[in-house]
């Protein structure tokens, strides 16, 4: 196991039409022509000096420049990923629009082995999605967090009644 962990917040709407998803798809070279498994709850990784909570709210405002929305958050428990990260993750809900998002950046060697160093969004776009449209877009690992929410919402635990 690696030792990382990683925190995020899953903002989620209640619309006519059922339960949506704010997701981001994620960016770089790697991903760019990739849909299925390629968008991802905001979030990231933080080490032992800062809480889960913290870095969960650090981690949106870094990824979309926008801040969490306000509200009570909703705990969906942790994930342990398939390189061996434990992810945790809040839902909050929430409405806020993606065009105005402004994804932090990351740098890397592209292409790989050019010398030539480049910055790219962490994350490059981001949606609404209905849950079930959601699922398939999600990276495998954190499908677990919209069966848990669509869990909490169906049993009448959601946040705001």
């Amino acid at each position: 196991m690696s030792g990382k962990r990683s925190a995020g917040i899953l903002v989620y709407r209640v619309t006519d039409a059922g339960v949506e998803v704010l997701l981001g798809h994620m960016g770089g070279p790697f991903w760019s022509r990739r849909d299925t498994a390629a968008w991802s709850i905001p979030k990231g990784e933080y080490g032992p000096d800062e809480t889960p909570e913290a870095a969960a709210r650090r981690e949106f405002q870094e990824e979309l420049g926008l801040a969490p929305p306000e509200g009570d958050w909703t705990a969906l428990g942790e994930s342990v990923q398939r390189g061996g990260k434990v992810v945790t993750i809040w839902a909050v809900e929430g409405d806020l629009d993606p065009a105005d998002a402004v994804p932090g950046t990351f740098t890397m060697e592209w292409p790989r082995g050019s010398g030539v160093i480049q910055e790219f969004p962490e994350l490059d776009r981001f949606a609404w999605f209905p849950a079930a449209e959601a699922e398939p877009r999600l990276v495998a690992g954190q499908r677990v967090f919209l069966e848990r929410l669509g869990q909490r919402i169906s049993d009448g635990r959601r946040p705001h009644p």
